[in-house]
């Protein structure tokens, strides 16, 4: 028994080994959110308020909140998280809570900072 849990432990470490994922994957995503968030708010432009006497047309525009709601706030979350890895890398040793609420802070500002972008200083 002791050699089986042993054996799983060893197949389970090698399974589990992290990965880096590949050099492009973030430009990608990114450029497929911000594409998603675009067309999102060309759907809603386009969008008339007198259709909205009728409830059968309520669907598209509903999709185009929800899809490009969620992919702004993706989108958001990607650049803030891309900027908080670059910053780390310049941190050297560790870390007192001086400089953790620094970097909350400027975590917080950041994903103001993206969000203003995405709404477009509304």
């Amino acid at each position: 028994m002791s050699e089986a849990a042993t054996n799983l432990e060893g197949l389970l470490r090698e399974a589990l080994i992290p990965i880096e994922p590949p050099e492009g994957l973030a430009e990608r995503l990114e450029s497929t959110l911000t594409s998603i968030t675009e067309m999102a708010a060309d759907e809603l432009e386009a969008w008339e308020l007198s259709a909205m006497r009728d409830p059968r047309n309520w669907v598209r525009p509903t999709a185009a909140l929800v899809a490009g709601g969620a992919a702004a706030s993706a989108l958001v979350l990607l650049r803030a998280r891309r900027r908080a890895a670059h910053s780390r890398r310049g941190l050297g040793g560790g870390v007192d809570l001086t400089s953790l609420g620094r970097t909350a802070e400027s975590a917080l500002r950041d994903l103001e900072s993206e969000a203003r972008k995405l709404l477009g200083d509304r």
